[in-house]
């Protein structure tokens, strides 16, 4: 009993800390969403220019995630995600220094590793608890991303006091302190490790399975589509409704703070209901809301029997910010179910799939805020993000149910015969 005990709250221990450094990392990644709108003024970019900006940071932390989740599977997660936060440290100071647009593009992309500890934390805090907890575990492990919600908070506070260079002096201090606490508070279990007679090509041949592609699709939208609005959702609501960055920045956080903190809950409910019922009605849920948030806003004119009358159709700010609200919960409880297929799938290669999720989920975060800047450029429509992240959410939702909800158990109702 007593080794039970002892194993448990080592468990506990891990998870909390691993938690604690994955949103100091997530908080990281997520700087420009901030910085980058005096950045924009500064430098006098356009809404493409800005889009890369804030996603050049996204793109490494994506590409590093499958070696990433390899190499946490065969030398084990603590020493990886110390050296992976150790490695961001000078890079991030460095960023206070950057004065051209290409030195934000460059440095970005060795603050973007921080990005990466996605899918070193996962299957190192998954392996600590049994089976039927371990979406339980991902999901408190995955409620880091409200580090996005941190940066809305902290780095609005610090460029109207300081200036923004003093965000990512700030942040490598924490980066800093989170990487040693780390080091104290967590702990290494040989038995998690993989055989080293598995070789990395055995490892990637879970690429050819057709599931891990549904799932990389799944993740685009919960995980990628939270990054690129946590990302664009600041400068959106100074330029829609005119707020000014500290404003916009707590508004902002509506979505992204339960877009991280409620993962946990998704975690339950997935060990709970299963992922697939979870994941499909997330996937409802986000579509009825992006249609809604697409609608731009508009002034139409009909001609009655007593003259022209126009109208007005839009958001206001309460309920765009309520949508956006219900959107982060949704998002939240999909980015758990996700990696809760992983875990039910692939128990002995949860590093190596949750790097491949995690690298479509972060390659969709990097293309998002490009695309949201162009569109823009073009069509001069702010709410044309929305319009984009809709029409996805519609093609998963057709691949969801061709492959996976005809065959599945939904609402509580078991499929119907094949022979009927």
């Amino acid at each position: 009993m007593s080794s039970i005990v002892k194993t448990s709250s080592k468990a506990y221990s891990v998870l909390i800390v691993s938690t604690f450094a994955f949103t100091v990392c997530f908080m990281v990644w997520m700087m420009f969403g901030v910085i980058g709108i005096p950045i924009k003024k500064t430098l006098g970019l356009t809404a493409t220019q800005f889009g890369l900006l804030t996603a050049t940071p996204i793109l490494t932390g994506s590409l590093v995630r499958v070696p990433l989740g390899i190499w946490t599977d065969r030398f084990g997660g603590r020493i990886v995600m110390f050296l992976l936060m150790i490695s961001t440290v000078i890079p991030i100071w460095m960023m206070s220094y950057a004065t051209a647009y290409w030195h934000f593009l460059v440095i970005g992309l060795f603050v973007g590793l921080a990005g990466g500890s996605f899918s070193v934390g996962t299957p190192y805090v998954a392996r600590w608890f049994p089976k039927n907890r371990q979406g339980f575990a991902m999901g408190v492990y995955g409620a880091g991303n409200s580090g996005a919600a941190v940066n809305k908070f902290i780095a609005p506070a610090l460029v109207v006091a300081f200036g923004w260079a003093m965000v990512p002096q700030v942040y490598a201090a924490v980066m800093l302190g989170a990487a040693l606490l780390f080091w104290i508070f967590s702990a290494s279990e040989p038995s998690h490790l993989v055989s080293t007679n598995i070789s990395f090509r055995d490892q990637l041949k879970a690429l050819k399975d057709p599931k891990v592609l549904r799932y990389c699709q799944y993740y685009s939208i919960v995980f990628g589509g939270y990054v690129g609005l946590s990302l664009w959702m600041v400068q959106y609501y100074v330029g829609e409704f005119g707020l000014e960055i500290r404003t916009a920045a707590l508004l902002a956080a509506c979505f992204s703070l339960p877009g991280g903190v409620l993962r946990a809950i998704g975690g339950w409910l997935s060990d709970k209901y299963g992922a697939h019922q979870v994941t499909w009605w997330v996937m409802w849920v986000s579509w009825i809301c992006l249609f809604l948030l697409s609608y731009p806003q508009t002034d139409f004119t009909i001609l009655t029997i007593n003259g022209p009358e126009t109208f007005h159709i839009g958001l206001n700010i309460y309920l765009f910010t309520g949508l956006m609200f219900i959107l982060g919960i949704a998002w939240a409880f999909g980015k758990a179910s996700v990696f809760k297929y992983i875990g039910d799938d692939y128990p002995d290669n949860i590093g190596t799939i949750s790097g491949i999720v995690g690298l479509a989920g972060g390659l969709g975060g990097f293309i998002l805020p490009i695309m949201f800047g162009v569109i823009l450029d073009i069509t001069g429509i702010r709410s044309s993000a929305f319009m984009l992240m809709y029409g996805v959410v519609w093609v998963s939702l057709i691949w969801m149910y061709l492959t996976e909800v005809r065959k599945s158990e939904v609402m509580g109702n078991k499929s119907i015969p094949s022979a009927i």
